[in-house]
């Protein structure tokens, strides 16, 4: 789970929602340059707009955002052909990371239980940082974000939970070691397993369709960089700079590196398939500022760009039939700096 402002990697500012969403360019927002997206359609339009993932019907959409008069991220529920969202989170404290159950119901990261505020932000004196929130604990609540009911709490950051659609175990992030580490555990929150133990941030996690194996970011620092993290981390804070992208199987064992370009690398996503990968990435811009989505296999071969928007890109995931993607995009903007939910046909 990246945020925008938990995870974004650009520096995004929120906007009012309320004004006409902008005109599509003429002909469509599809690109000559994209040709692996078809009949690219926005869904939404204005604030902070982020991490959506699919139902396991691929009829609707979960995602985080700021808007309106909100202060800081809630959880929205929008069908995937457009139309107004739902909020779906309780709307007290800082929420992030929704993702569905296999029966439908959801399971996201809130702060609410420790008080009705946004919490802290990180000041930029140490440069771009991510604030890892120890009052971050897992909820699930029921399809329409009632029943909400605590399943995890520890006395780190609880976070980032992606769910297998198959059994319905929940792969998440914790600090609860005192690094942030890949955790699984059941749907009912027993069985916990930790799953990585190397010194750096674990993250972002997802299972491939099948669940047989998990995709996720991870620094790997070292020297005077390793001391700088653990100097952060004791702030609850982690820099994003340097991310590679990791395969293992659902049980922690057979880790492969599959980036290894310094870059900032994140927001994997497995095909169907097993075999691609897709993710977001800075590695095309020297600056580090622009975003695109990049295809690669799990063997570290074959990268690709998907997206070329000189913009930001990311979040990508494949509709459960592997037909659609859904991503986040600054692309189409009414104000500079929005970020807003898109979904295209997937061309093979």
């Amino acid at each position: 789970m990246l945020r925008l402002g938990r995870l974004g990697l650009v520096l995004l500012a929120g906007v009012a929602c309320g004004a006409p969403p902008p005109a599509p360019p003429a002909g469509g927002l599809d690109r000559a340059d994209e040709p692996r997206l078809r009949n690219l359609r926005q869904l939404t339009f204005g604030g902070q707009n982020a991490e959506a993932y699919w139902s396991p019907d691929g009829e609707s959409l979960v995602f985080q955002s700021t808007r309106g008069d909100l202060a800081c991220d809630q959880i929205f529920r929008i069908a995937a052909g457009g139309g107004e969202p739902h909020q779906v989170s309780v709307g007290d404290g800082r929420t992030t990371c929704g993702f569905f159950f296999p029966d439908g119901s959801l399971v996201y990261a809130s702060t609410h239980a420790h008080g009705p505020g946004c919490l802290w932000t990180p000041d930029r004196s140490q440069g771009y940082v991510w604030p890892l929130h120890p009052e971050m604990d897992l909820w699930r609540a029921d399809a329409d974000g009632g029943n909400a009911r605590l399943l995890f709490q520890s006395d780190g950051y609880d976070a980032e939970a992606t769910v297998c659609a198959r059994d319905g175990r929940v792969l998440f992030t914790s600090t609860r070691s005192g690094d942030p580490e890949l955790y699984v555990m059941q749907a009912d929150g027993s069985g916990l397993r930790q799953l990585t133990d190397t010194p750096g941030y674990d993250g972002g996690g997802f299972f491939s369709p099948d669940c047989s194996k998990i995709v996720w970011r991870a620094s790997r620092p070292t020297g005077d960089a390793l001391a700088d993290y653990r100097a952060l981390l004791a702030r609850h804070r982690v820099r994003p700079g340097n991310l590679e992208i990791f395969v293992m199987d659902a049980d922690g064992s057979d880790v492969v590196q599959v980036t290894d370009n310094g870059a900032a690398n994140f927001a994997p996503y497995m095909h169907p398939d097993n075999q691609r990968i897709l993710f977001s990435s800075n590695l095309g811009d020297p600056r580090g500022r622009s975003f695109d989505l990049y295809l690669i296999r799990v063997d570290g071969t074959g990268l690709e760009p998907v997206t070329r928007h000189p913009d930001f890109d990311g979040f990508p995931m494949w509709s459960p039939d592997g037909r659609r993607l859904a991503f986040a995009s600054n692309r189409n903007n009414r104000v500079r700096g929005e970020t807003n939910v898109f979904v295209a046909d997937w061309v093979d």
